[in-house]
């Protein structure tokens, strides 16, 4: 087996576990802004959720004052009742306690509805408040995470970066060109293993020819829809088939 396949093997390898190490090492500020961010809905919805319990309590106590305000007014209609001077004018008295009345009769039965309403906001204020406090307790322990994380795979990059290097410094002068061409376009992507003569990269099938300068060590790309460059299994010996 040609030691360029070796190389492509190993770099291969290092530029997967690179790209791994360096996605973790993205999705940490990711994870941490997406619960900020919902730590900030959260909040928002906390604050609409009071909104509303003090609207309908505002709401209700209107009510009430009106209730009570007509309760003063039906008293005192009543006192006038009593001291009616004409039929004409007791009549008119009474109509109207009883329009009254009858206001008050809605008044109590929205007031009865509205408190239903202000106990099912205040639920829901609760519900609000515990969600919040969930939230930022759920962003306190991703940032701690993220933060223990970040050393350990700071340390990893960093090392592998050093492999990466190194192994790169071996490979054959003809092929660090398109060797560097492809990694700037695709970066852990940029090689893939053939497999019972098959791309494992886009799972295209490749010629006898390819398959016999993968043999002799030249640089092969893929004629497929991934354009990878190719490497043979570390198993695979010259006079193996295909």
């Amino acid at each position: 087996m040609p030691a360029t396949t070796n190389v492509l093997r190993d770099l291969h390898r290092l530029h997967q576990q690179l790209g791994d190490v360096r996605e973790r090492l993205e999705r940490g500020p990711k994870q941490i802004k997406a619960r900020e961010s919902n730590v900030v809905r959260l909040e928002a919805e906390l604050l609409q959720a009071k909104a509303d319990a003090r609207t309908a309590r505002a709401g209700s106590d209107q009510k009430q004052l009106l209730l009570k305000s007509g309760e003063t007014k039906i008293a005192d209609l009543k006192t006038k009742l009593n001291q009616a001077n004409s039929n004409r004018e007791f009549q008119a008295l009474k109509d109207q306690i009883a329009a009254d009345t009858m206001a008050n009769s809605v008044f109590a039965d929205e007031i009865l509805e509205a408190m239903e309403k202000i106990d099912e906001l205040a639920a829901a204020v609760v519900v609000a408040d515990q969600n919040v406090a969930k939230a930022r307790e759920e962003l306190v322990k991703a940032r701690e995470s993220v933060a223990q994380q970040h050393d350990s795979l700071a340390t990893d990059a960093k090392r592998l970066e050093g492999d990466l290097k190194e192994a790169e410094s071996i490979l054959p002068e003809d092929f660090r060109a398109a060797y560097f061409r492809v990694v700037r376009g695709k970066g852990s992507d940029a090689m893939a293993q053939v497999e019972s003569g098959t791309c494992t990269g886009c799972c295209q099938q490749i010629t006898q020819n390819m398959h016999n300068d993968l043999l002799m060590g030249r640089i092969v790309f893929c004629q497929g829809s991934c354009g990878r460059l190719l490497y043979l299994p570390e198993d695979r010996s010259p006079g193996q088939a295909r």
